[in-house]
């Protein structure tokens, strides 16, 4: 690992100037929230920033808050926190399961959502699960702030919707209301300390005839990036959620789905498995919506 110099603002305005200064002197910087993922890439040769930015100082970054509509999760807030303020894990039981998925605890005690997001991994566990629930990522620019949903943040393999000078500062959602649920579930070939070959979030809303209203179904690992399957949700939104509705969402998730074969699974073992985990997670969801816990 080559030297680097190290630096942690303590304000928006410290960091903003730090970066756009950085970015003036064509210093390479680099955002540091976690660090999990960082460190081991440096270490393996596979960034070679000039510049350190850690941004846990910048209080926004660290804002773990709720109020009547919104969920704020800050970039840096390790997952271990986020996974357990009582909200997350009151409302978005499918989001704290995949943040707890998140390698070991002593990782969960670094790690955050903020760098899992913008390391943009295609099987990273909370992505589908930030996208199924909605998030949106709050991104300091050097002119202000914008916002963009968490399925158009990540663009590829390892990249994200980031410019130069930008950093991500905080992931919002809308709190859910009543006969709302999630979940999310995973396959691997290991039952801990491995990644998805597949992973599907959801979201899901009834109205108080038990029909659904909102459908949101993010995939994971079958495809460049996670991504929102918007044809699946919409297969679901109008029905109960019975079994043939059930098997038009699962359907229509495999159609979308483009994954590789590798060493861990052919694309069309990803793709049935994708169809399977789609049926689990929309059923583990409409159960949440009628009970309101984390079942």
């Amino acid at each position: 690992m080559q030297g680097f110099a190290y630096e942690a603002p303590s304000s928006l305005e410290a960091l903003r100037a730090r970066l756009a200064a950085a970015q003036g002197a064509g210093e390479l910087a680099q955002v540091l929230a976690g660090g999990t993922d960082l460190l081991v890439q440096m270490k393996q040769g596979q960034r070679a920033p000039g510049l350190i930015l850690d941004i846990k100082r910048v209080g926004e970054t660290q804002a773990l808050e709720a109020d009547s509509e919104t969920l704020t999760i800050g970039a840096s807030v390790p997952a271990a926190k986020a996974k357990a303020f009582p909200l997350v894990a009151e409302a978005f039981p499918g989001l704290a399961h995949a943040i707890d998925l998140i390698g070991s605890s002593q990782i969960q005690g670094r790690a955050s959502l903020g760098g899992n997001l913008c390391n943009a991994s295609p099987a990273g566990d909370t992505i589908p699960a930030l996208i199924a629930n909605g998030f949106e990522a709050q991104i300091l620019t050097a002119d202000g702030l914008r916002t963009l949903p968490v399925e158009a943040f990540v663009t590829g393999v390892g990249k994200n919707a980031l410019a130069s000078g930008e950093v991500l500062l905080a992931l919002k959602a809308p709190v859910p209301g009543p006969r709302s649920g999630d979940a999310y579930q995973r396959f691997t070939p290991r039952t801990e300390m491995d990644i998805a070959v597949v992973g599907v979030g959801a979201r899901l809303t009834q109205d108080e005839a038990g029909v659904l209203t909102s459908a949101r179904i993010a995939l994971g690992a079958v495809a460049p990036q996670a991504f929102l399957a918007e044809a699946a949700g919409a297969a679901l939104v109008g029905t109960r959620g019975e079994p043939e509705a059930l098997e038009a969402a699962a359907a229509a998730a495999m159609e979308m789905a483009k994954p590789i074969s590798d060493k861990r699974g052919s694309a069309d073992f990803r793709r049935r498995i994708c169809g399977v985990l789609v049926k689990r997670v929309v059923a583990q969801a409409l159960e949440r919506c009628t009970t309101g816990g984390a079942k």
